[in-house]
């Protein structure tokens, strides 16, 4: 390894990717075992926790004992390099290809800078889901090191607080992960290429603020088609924009309070953007704001293991590259933390915990305090006539109301979706979604761009 790259690592601090150790003990198995179950890493001999150069000597008794250690794993582990780099031992080990793996203390993971224990119903549940998710991992062919973004990457070294130096864009992205010899990975695209969407269409966010509560008549719009941090804090700009605040003076201190708590809230979109699946085409994350509630939606649900009761409890992550670059600039949850913040941020503002959905989509809904659920309907001789209908009229009525608006939703999402698709997402018969798509059509709620075939669909702002 150069000497440079390695200085680099260093003052990044330890991550998804790099573990220090002062002195080499055996415990390092546990290390050793947890980037096997993850992406790989190095375990660098000879630097404190805090990034202090300490030393550590190469000798071929400790290398012994390093290979005997990974052969001694279940399955057993095959260490890539173990190298003396100035007064430094590091040791190189990649993904490994039979997962999960596990040491004498038990099965571990990767989680930030940290190797977690995890029980083994946890190890084949997360794991289930992980093989099925590799996007963030594929090198992009048709991306070169001159569609990275040099002051994107200074921007991110700045707020991370790591000393670029001279390093290279190339240096600077191998060391995070993002690029191999093959290339640059997805996950780098998203965050410094100069035109993300250019690269990878469905790497774009649509904000919107809506009048009334059934989600038709938009009021502001914005398209944000660029990188995922600036993704992010447009997000966040664009709720302070909509949301409503109050003011406490304490002595000479002025606070505004927002009506739902903004760090509650930015840890949602966090959330949104580290859990997206990425490999849905046609798609894009949501953050919406109604009169009764705000809505963040990213497409992929529930990640295999995961469910509503474990928020908080256990971190299931789709894409482990994204949530490390959030998690080093500490805008992302670390080890399933960020909804426990939520709950108890919501819980000091005296509000309720949002309520969540999950299929294909992942959808949050924070309720906006002193507001109605629903807007009241007018009383007329129409609505009279439609109070004398039988109950099961009314509830017939209410589940295809139900049934259209989660059609619009999901439109609003991913506007290519087919017919067959939302059938099998809404449990109908595509009959039944072909009239909804109608009367919505009809009704001037919706269009049709384009053929039936590689054509889509667009809601139309009022």
């Amino acid at each position: 390894m150069y000497t440079e790259q390695l200085k680099l690592i260093i003052a990044e601090g330890e991550s998804l990717t790099v573990e220090f150790k002062e002195k080499y003990t055996p415990k390092i198995d546990r290390d050793i075992v947890a980037f096997s179950n993850t992406k790989g890493g190095r375990i660098i001999l000879g630097v404190s926790d805090d990034g202090k150069t300490t030393g550590e000597t190469l000798t071929n008794r400790l290398k012994a004992e390093i290979l005997d250690l990974a052969r001694k794993c279940e399955p057993s582990v095959e260490i890539k390099k173990i190298t003396r780099c100035e007064n430094l031992v590091v040791i190189e080990i990649p993904e490994g290809g039979e997962k999960p793996y596990s040491c004498s203390a038990g099965y571990f993971v990767r989680f930030d800078g940290l190797s977690q224990k995890m029980t083994q119903k946890e190890v084949r549940l997360v794991y289930k889901a992980a093989a099925a998710n590799v996007f963030e991992e594929e090198f992009h062919r048709d991306f070169s090191w001159a569609d990275v973004s040099g002051a994107k990457i200074n921007a991110f070294f700045k707020e991370a607080n790591i000393a670029l130096g001279s390093a290279s864009p190339q240096d600077a992205l191998r060391s995070l992960g993002l690029a191999g010899k093959d290339g640059v990975k997805n996950a780098g695209v998203m965050f410094f290429a100069k035109e993300p969407r250019r690269h990878i269409l469905q790497c774009q966010m649509t904000l919107a603020a809506f009048k009334g509560t059934n989600r038709v008549h938009i009021y502001d719009r914005k398209d944000i088609q660029d990188d995922l941090l600036t993704q992010y804090k447009e997000a966040v700009v664009f709720l302070e924009k909509h949301l409503n605040i109050r003011t406490e003076i304490t002595g000479f201190d002025r606070k505004d309070i927002y009506e739902i708590p903004l760090e509650a809230l930015r840890e949602a979109v966090a959330n949104a953007i580290v859990h997206r699946d990425y490999s849905m085409r046609g798609t894009s994350l949501m953050v919406e704001v109604h009169e009764d509630r705000v809505v963040i939606s990213n497409p992929g649900g529930f990640p295999a293991g995961m469910s509503e009761q474990k928020l908080g409890a256990l971190s299931v992550r789709r894409n482990e590259l994204v949530a490390d670059i959030f998690a080093r600039m500490n805008r992302a949850e670390r080890m399933g933390s960020g909804f426990k913040r939520i709950r108890e941020q919501l819980a000091a503002a005296g509000l309720p915990f949002p309520e969540i959905e999950s299929d294909s989509f992942f959808i949050i809904a924070f309720k906006r305090p002193g507001v109605p659920r629903s807007t009241p309907r007018k009383t007329t001789q129409k609505g009279s006539q439609t109070g004398s209908q039988t109950g099961s009229q009314k509830s017939s009525q209410k589940g295809s109301q139900k049934s259209s608006q989660k059609i619009l939703e999901m439109l609003a999402s991913r506007n290519e979706i087919t017919i067959l698709e939302l059938a099998e997402a809404l449990g109908i018969s595509d009959r039944a979604v072909k009239k909804h798509l109608r009367s919505l059509t009809l009704n001037g709620v919706i269009r049709r761009i384009g053929p039936d075939k590689g054509g889509h669909w667009e809601v139309t702002p009022r």
